[in-house]
């Protein structure tokens, strides 16, 4: 892996670290399908505006049921998921759930022959755990039936992720990024409309949902797919989706800065054993990819 490829993950994690607060603010308001469908829409638009933009063409009405269920497993799935565990657990634990997504990408890589499942993959898989849970130090959440059927619903949503990720880098290699992006969400928005529009009359559109849902379907989901699927193009899956190691890591930077949050020396040993869990299942090294750009 190249330096630009690395730089690229940190920057997708860093974006991406701040949607669970965010969900935090717009799932209760707006319930998790709303809040979804919504997403979905303000993306596809942001991207169908960009076709233009930049004159390029939809894929073939042929190649829109594949794209259609990398949207379910990528998209419409883990939105919905995430956005209903955001309703009865802490974000915290909804993005450290989140970081078991490259353990389900590299066994759906390796089970469809994509990739070798290597022991320095398992290894990164095993210390990327290890530094999330060192990093976020979650506190006691009692254990009721509610809690656990939220953390099975992050975990889905990374299991969506990580098996998605073989056939997004499949629809990389049939399409370009931006088109193909643009169809996935398309296709979210039309599975979510029923359901979503079924949730209007509960919604509570205040201001800090409304900014909320913009950032997450603008930026968070848009744009980041868009250029998570370009990485994926140069890069295996597997070591795309160890952004998700990543994710905690800029969680806590973020709620340090903005929030006030408590950012403590003890969290350095946590973002060391993150990034050498990203490095061991990337393949990134900086000493030997120096000059490469």
């Amino acid at each position: 892996m190249q330096t630009r490829h690395f730089i690229q993950l940190i920057a997708l994690s860093a974006l991406w670290g701040g949607s669970f607060p965010l969900l935090r603010i717009a799932s209760p308001a707006l319930g998790p399908w709303l809040l979804a469908g919504l997403r979905c829409v303000l993306a596809a638009l942001v991207l169908a505006l960009l076709m233009r933009v930049l004159r390029q063409r939809w894929p073939a009405r042929a190649a829109w049921p594949r794209l259609a269920l990398l949207s379910l497993l990528t998209v419409v799935a883990p939105f919905v998921l995430f956005n209903w565990a955001a309703l009865v657990i802490p974000a915290g634990y909804s993005a450290v759930l989140n970081a078991t997504a490259p353990l389900f990408g590299v066994l759906a890589a390796a089970a469809a022959g994509e990739e070798r499942l290597s022991g320095r993959r398992l290894l990164g898989c095993a210390i990327g755990f290890a530094g999330v849970a060192l990093l976020v130090q979650l506190g006691p959440v009692a254990v009721t039936t509610p809690v656990l059927l939220a953390a099975l619903a992050c975990t889905g949503a990374a299991a969506g992720y990580g098996i998605g990720s073989i056939l997004m880098k499949r629809a990389t290699m049939e399409h370009d990024a931006l088109p193909a992006s643009a169809v996935v969400h398309v296709a979210a928005a039309m599975l979510l409309l029923l359901p979503a529009g079924a949730s209007v009359p509960a919604a509570d559109f205040s201001t800090g949902a409304l900014i909320a849902v913009a950032v997450l379907g603008l930026f968070t989901s848009g744009l980041m797919y868009w250029i998570s699927m370009r990485l994926m193009r140069e890069i295996p899956a597997s070591a795309a989706t160890s952004a998700a190691f990543m994710i905690p890591l800029f969680g806590v930077a973020w709620g340090g800065i903005f929030l006030g949050e408590p950012v403590t020396w003890g969290m350095v040993p946590g973002c060391v054993l993150v990034l050498t869990a990203t490095a061991l299942i990337t393949g990134f090294n900086p000493f030997r990819d120096r000059g490469k750009v």
